[in-house]
């Protein structure tokens, strides 16, 4: 779980997705569409994403992309991001961890 928590301490939002997934699409759009600045690690372009991908499962992401990490803390995936968002939790947590300005 190093390699995991090593990738999510470099930037205050993190995300983990494949660019044929609809549903990680979704999320870089929202978060995109804030002005936040994420690093996203496509599992799919990357070397060994299946070390990764065993580290997000044994983290209880299911499935594994889209997963999200604010401020090192993990979020989840889709279903959690859009819960968040709607019940105007997501844009508090973004300013918190200096991803959102406005």
């Amino acid at each position: 779980m190093e390699r995991v928590k090593n990738m999510v301490s470099e930037k205050p939002v993190v995300i983990f997705s494949k660019s044929s997934c609809c549903m990680s699409h979704s999320i870089k759009t929202l978060f995109s569409g804030f002005g936040v600045n994420a690093s996203v690690y496509e599992l799919d372009e990357i070397s060994n994403p299946e070390e990764i991908e065993e580290e997000l499962s044994r983290l209880g992401c299911s499935p594994v992309v889209p997963t999200v990490y604010i401020g090192g803390e993990l979020i989840g995936g889709a279903s959690q991001v859009m819960s968040l968002h709607l019940d105007r939790g997501l844009k508090p947590m973004l300013r918190k961890v200096g991803a959102l300005w406005v």
